[in-house]
């Protein structure tokens, strides 16, 4: 399809190792660099006509340079030789003025990983799709939702396909990358009744082409999804069991990734951080994080820092088993890092999960809303709140109410709230695990929230 030069991460390395060069002439002791080359094309289709085309490429890179216990970090999307130099040098000016961090600076050589590894994980799709191909994608999935009785309009129907390298370098030797590709289709379906529009969505992605549902499928599910939604009405204040679709599980599991991050532990300001190795969930919980799993939205061969990465309870059998480090926050709690460093251009290393989930339960949705008889089933949240201190816990929701065990009538404009310690505490996942994203959970049933209606 395209004649641009193609994406591969050993293209990268020369850049890299110029700008280390770079550094170390201008005065730094140590640094690191990264290096990005990425292309994507999208394209939008709405009323049968074509409405966008969101067509990009572009370079970028990142340097951190220390000298002693000072360091800058400064990125730019300009790789001329010139550019870079002076980019080294600004980096070093601003490294000398900048306050000393204790706890800045490059891994120890022995936590390094070998590096390669990244062909094992399967991220990259050599199919290419071009433009047109796009364009007919797009039109399936509006004439999808469309099909649906009921659907006024479709709105957002897209089908993207991107790709992209990542490399990083450290002045102690290390050099290494990877390459990923990503397929995308999404669709936004509304409907109205009596004056009121109701709208839903479907969307899937995946490292492959032939991974992706059939548009015609997705287009249908969020034509389904928004008619299901008209008739909503409010319902009086509560205290429900509450069910999480799977489609918003994961922000609980989100909202423990945060809580157990490194900054959040040495600043203080979690709620969990006199909790490591209790147990802050049920014995039934496990969760568990995985650099390696094949196509995996998150999968990486090592981690922000170049540190070896592997798979490993974050929970188990309901027990906190380990917080998310990168360097610096290992070095200020005294332990070892966990390999859970990530690295963006302009900024100091932080912290990120990898491809993270929630072990599935053996019940259907279907059969937790039996059990629990009466509750409130949330399809779609809106601005989460979380006090970081208290794990207080509240959120804007549309959903079901649930009666007599099944899906009742839609429900809009309530809110429900809680401390996300009780919540993990009665949590009860679902069997409908499904890995589309870096955080991934079944449905969820939590006990003890109230509900805030009319």
């Amino acid at each position: 399809m395209s004649t641009s030069e193609p994406i591969r991460a050993e293209a990268l390395y020369p850049t890299l190792d110029a700008l280390l060069k770079a550094a170390k002439a201008a005065g730094a002791d140590h640094a690191d660099a990264v290096s990005t080359h990425g292309r994507s094309l999208g394209i939008a289709v709405r009323e049968n006509e074509l409405e966008d085309i969101d067509s990009s490429e572009g370079r970028d890179i990142g340097l951190r340079v220390i000298i002693g216990k000072r360091q800058a970090c400064v990125s730019s999307s300009d790789l001329s030789t010139a550019s870079m130099q002076a980019l080294a040098e600004r980096a070093v000016a601003m490294a000398k003025l900048a306050p000393e961090d204790p706890y800045c600076g490059l891994p120890e050589t022995d936590l390094i990983a070998a590096g390669g590894g990244a062909s094992a994980l399967d991220v990259w799709d050599d199919a290419e799709i071009d433009p047109a191909a796009l364009k007919q994608r797009a039109h399936e999935l509006e004439a999808a939702a469309l099909s649906i009785k009921g659907v006024d309009q479709a709105e957002g129907a897209n089908a993207s396909w991107s790709t992209s390298a990542f490399a990083y370098a450290t002045s102690q030797g290390f050099c290494d990358g990877w390459r990923a590709s990503r397929h995308g289709l999404s669709v936004s379906a509304i409907t109205s009744q009596d004056g009121a529009m109701e709208r839903d969505y479907d969307y899937e992605s995946a490292r492959y082409l032939n991974s992706l549902p059939d548009p015609a499928s997705i287009g249908r599910h969020a034509g389904e999804r928004a008619v299901a939604r008209l008739g909503s009405r409010q319902i009086p204040s509560a205290s429900l069991p509450i069910i999480f679709d799977e489609r918003v599980a994961a922000s609980l599991i989100a909202g423990l990734l945060g809580a157990i991050s490194g900054p959040a532990i040495t600043r203080g300001v979690s709620f969990l951080k006199d909790h490591l190795n209790e147990a802050i969930f049920a014995p039934h919980i496990q969760i568990i994080d995985d650099p390696f799993l094949l196509r995996g939205d998150g999968s990486r061969p090592w981690d922000g820092e170049g540190l070896q990465v592997r798979k490993q309870h974050i929970v188990e059998n309901g027990v906190l088993k380990t917080w998310l480090l990168n360097m610096s926050s290992a070095r200020q709690l005294g332990v070892a890092p966990t390999g859970h460093a990530t690295r963006g251009l302009g900024s100091p290393p932080g912290v990120s999960a990898t491809n993270t989930w929630l072990a599935p339960g053996d019940k259907s949705p279907q059969q937790l809303m039996t059990e629990i008889g009466e509750g409130f089933l949330i399809s779609e949240m809106f601005g989460p709140s979380l006090n970081s201190n208290t794990g207080d816990y509240s959120v804007g929701v549309s959903g079901y109410k649930i009666e007599n065990g099944l899906r009742a009538f839609p429900v809009s404009e309530v809110t429900i709230a809680g401390n996300l310690r009780e919540m993990f505490k009665t949590m009860i996942p679902a069997n409908d695990l499904k890995m589309d994203s870096t955080t991934n959970a079944p449905s969820i049933l939590c006990e003890g929230l109230t509900l805030a209606g009319s």
